[in-house]
């Protein structure tokens, strides 16, 4: 669970029909030790103990009721104290101990209270940024049903380097999914620059091998910029799979490959993995030069089979005992009991699901899950 999400069903469990109800545990604590040190003998005396209810109420509440409470248990440390003879009285050492701890408790809230706009203010920033550079995509968009979460294990951010997007063109729909090298927002900028070539490359051009040394040049250049800049991006790469879905022909798909886990063809009859096409990750082509971008692989599917693409955190994640999650058994499973796991929404939510429950919601790496498949309706214009 990410600190968003804590906050959130913490906010929840203080609420009851709209209306916060956080006063009501401090107001309890301060009503029952009030009645035990009035019901019970001057041996013992429990009213310090009052100091608890500011500390409370700090904990659940607002500024402004924390700050009541801590007048209200001032006055009631006064008048409880004062109905005791004189001799069982705390007294002003006592008085002093509950002042404080008001105080105390008003300071505390305030950090607190600080410290959650803070955070809800990033989780704003992070989540237009998310949306961006990650566009939302309508349903059936582009003659494709997919479907994707996208889960970052930097809490606090929520955003990172994962990528993805479904581009239709002149010449078929393109699929983009990628990981870029490293976290932070010289990620996240790579990963906007490459969804911006894509964007623009699988709209215009006719071969996906163009898109695909459009994409390399693309990561090349960025990497220049940032150097140039001063940055310490110069060895910055990302993994990524390009799809392109062909117009005329349903059951075909073409697979490029720049050193990612290949996809994964989920269907009723079971799974099965793509060739990987020993492609290397976009900005190391430098490494072998003169090969060009990594080959184009035709695929045939069958209609009810949906590709599905990850990245890192999913082959990354481990559970208590340090074993890695295995996807293809988990999917193979799933299929083998329901059949229909392979619609591409079902299919997101099981692996999304049964990583988080294998890794006990710690993720080790950003997560992404894309599944997508034509629909029978056909392709759409380009747009």
């Amino acid at each position: 669970m990410t600190d968003h999400q804590a906050l959130r069903r913490w906010t929840e469990l203080l609420r009851a029909r709209g209306r916060g109800i956080a006063w009501v545990a401090p107001l309890l604590l301060l009503a029952g030790i009030t009645a035990v040190d009035l019901n019970t003998t001057e041996r013992f005396r429990i009213i310090s103990w009052i100091v608890l209810v500011p500390g409370i109420a700090a904990a659940v509440c607002g500024v402004f009721a924390t700050a009541v409470f801590a007048v209200l248990s001032v006055l009631d440390y006064v008048a409880v104290d004062s109905a005791w003879p004189h001799r069982y009285q705390a007294g002003l050492p006592g008085f002093i101990l509950v002042a404080f701890a008001g105080l105390l408790a008003i300071l505390a809230c305030a950090v607190r209270r600080n410290g959650e706009r803070r955070m809800l203010h990033m989780r704003d920033i992070a989540e237009t940024t998310r949306r961006t550079v990650l566009r939302p995509l309508p349903p059936g968009w582009a003659g494709l049903d997919h479907a994707a979460v996208y889960l970052a294990a930097d809490t606090e951010a929520r955003v990172g380097g994962d990528f993805y997007d479904i581009q239709p063109g002149l010449y078929g729909t393109r699929v983009l999914v990628g990981d870029v090298q490293g976290k932070g927002l010289g990620a996240v900028e790579t990963a906007a620059a490459l969804l911006g070539t894509f964007r623009e490359a699988g709209y215009h051009e006719r071969d996906l091998a163009t898109v695909a040394d459009r994409l390399e040049t693309r990561m090349v250049r960025h990497r220049r910029h940032t150097v140039a800049l001063g940055r310490d991006d110069g060895d910055r790469f990302a993994t990524a799979v390009l799809l392109g879905f062909p117009p005329g022909v349903p059951d075909t798909v073409e697979v490029v490959n720049f050193g990612h886990e290949p996809p994964l063809a989920v269907g009723p009859a079971g799974v099965r993995s793509l060739p990987p096409g020993d492609g290397l990750p976009l900005g190391m082509a430098d490494l072998a030069p003169g090969t060009g971008p990594p080959p184009t692989l035709t695929v045939t599917l069958a209609p009810d089979e949906t590709l599905l693409i990850t990245t890192d955190g999913v082959t990354e994640a481990r559970d208590a005992h340090g074993r890695f999650y295995d996807l293809t058994d988990q999917l193979a499973r799933a299929v083998n009991a329901d059949p229909h796991t392979a619609d591409p929404a079902r299919l997101v939510g099981l692996v999304r699901d049964s990583v988080m429950r294998h890794s006990r919601g710690r993720l080790a790496d950003d997560t992404t899950v894309f599944a997508v498949r034509r629909t029978s309706s056909g392709p759409v214009h380009p747009g």
